[in-house]
């Protein structure tokens, strides 16, 4: 990595040495990488004014046109893919074992999917004798998180420009290398000038430009939920389009009868994935109270197997957390776990053994966690686990949704039907049954305070879609 002091707009590359410098840090070795040139309401002006200017064209093109168009940045995705993984293991300590087979791929899947909804999309149909179209919405404003730095853009961008909208990113300031290559990615394909562009930036300076900008139609958000709040009050004033997928703090719900050897080290797995820093990381297990002793010792073994490390060892499961602000919060709500009583069965505060440099946490878990606890009501976004025990069904349908978030959850049962009836009880806008694969086609989103609108798949190509009724066609 080196200093790359660029914006993309329209279609081309601009220098800006004299915009302040914003440094990246590698969170394994804990140095500067690089820096990258925070953005102004100045630079945000001149992106969405190419992005205007572009739309117009752009929103008439074919369908078959806009397809061509995500297959070649699909194909040249999968010609970088090493390269995207090596710059998301140093710009924010994926294991590279993850950064390829979770980051990239799953990346560059949101881009597979958009091309195959494009292709059997109903653009313009006939509801009772009135003519129903579906037209691009215009300019979209996409913000991105630093956690998933390639998967947060290709899940925004794909389906916008599957429905003929025109972009303007800003990733985060704290990932934004992969963000730069994947614009390259965008001009190498050959996407008109205007139709994406970049700049970069911080939430305060670009961000709230962004959100604010009357000539914005969109705002695609992922991020904090305190973040995605001022992004919709920025917006607000033009009465744009708000679509956010927020933060979480999702539950895994063992039924009596689940798996439960094969299914706990699993669930223990699952939430940890990514280091814990995933918005959907189901890291409160619920499970009956009598079971708690089992349910302890096997997630204490899992979390003590897992191998955290070097990111560039291929034997390292568990890389770094991601900055030094994200692991000062993780230590503090570890130490707020053991402060307010929690029963800590595995890890605990520092760094595991052997590692003295490096943003790493130690894979934790808690029982005996009660819903009053700040460890079961706020978003760790680390490698951290509560077991939380409950009495029967209802009292576990009730810690399951005792949170002010809704974005995903798990349930667990040999009895599928059982599983259902307690899915559909749960307040949340994914609840996976006995840990099926991740699908790009499957709506994701939040209720309550993880947001609002939904992503991947037609669910997601639809937000980007205004619809309008010819009547007396």
């Amino acid at each position: 990595m080196t200093d790359d002091l660029r914006f993309y707009i329209d279609g081309a590359w601009h220098d800006r040495p004299d915009a302040p410098r914003i440094a990246v840090r590698n969170p394994y070795s804990e140095e500067i990488i690089g820096h990258v040139a925070g953005g102004s309401a100045a630079d945000v002006d001149r992106a969405v004014a190419a992005a205007r200017r572009s739309f117009e064209p752009f929103s008439q093109t074919t369908v078959e046109e806009r397809t061509g168009l995500l297959i070649r940045i699909r194909d040249l995705l999968e010609e970088r893919a090493e390269a995207f993984a090596q710059a998301i293991v140093a710009e924010m300590g994926a294991a590279i074992g993850f950064a390829r087979a979770g980051q990239v791929y799953f990346g560059i899947e949101h881009v597979r999917v958009a091309i195959e909804v494009l292709r059997g999309f109903e653009f313009e149909t006939e509801v009772h004798g009135i003519r129903v179209r579906k037209e691009p919405i215009g300019v979209v404003a996409a913000i991105t998180p630093w956690n998933w730095p390639l998967y947060q853009i290709t899940a925004k961008v794909a389906p916008a420009i599957a429905a003929g909208c025109t972009v303007v990113l800003k990733p985060s300031e704290l990932s934004p290398f992969t963000a730069l290559m994947f614009a390259q990615v965008m001009h190498d394909a050959g996407t008109p000038p205007g139709v994406f562009n970049l700049v970069n930036g911080t939430g305060e300076e670009v961000g709230s430009a962004m959100s604010a900008h009357p000539d914005v139609d969109m705002v695609s958000f992922t991020g904090s939920t305190r973040a995605g709040v001022l992004v919709a009050q920025g917006a607000a004033a033009t009465v744009k389009r708000v679509v956010q997928e927020l933060g979480g703090k999702s539950p895994n719900l063992f039924l009596p009868d689940a798996d439960f050897a094969g299914s706990v080290p699993k669930a223990v797995l699952g939430a940890m994935r990514n280091v814990g820093q995933s918005c959907a990381a189901p890291t409160r297990i619920l499970v009956p109270a009598e079971r708690l002793p089992e349910v302890e010792a096997l997630a204490a073994a899992a979390a003590d197997e897992i191998v955290v490390g070097d990111p560039l060892d291929e034997a390292s499961v568990l890389g770094t957390l991601a900055n030094a602000p994200q692991f000062a919060k993780v230590q503090e709500l570890i130490q707020a776990g053991i402060d307010q009583g929690a029963k800590l069965v595995a890890g605990g505060v520092g760094r595991p053994q052997g590692l003295n440099h490096g943003f790493f946490a130690r894979p934790t878990v808690f029982s005996e966690v009660t819903t009053d606890m700040r460890i079961a009501q706020e978003e760790i976004f680390g490698p951290v686990v509560s077991i939380m025990p409950y009495r029967d069904e209802e009292d576990a349908i009730r810690i399951a949704n005792a949170t002010v978030y809704g974005l995903s959850s798990h349930v667990q049962s040999a009895d599928r039907e059982s599983a259902r009836r307690v899915a559909r009880r749960i307040r949340a806008g994914q609840v996976h049954i006995n840990f099926p694969a991740w699908s790009g086609y499957a709506p994701f989103g939040g209720y309550r305070q993880s947001g609002n609108g939904r992503e991947y798949g037609v669910f997601g190509l639809e937000e980007y879609l205004e619809t309008k009724a010819i009547l007396g066609y």
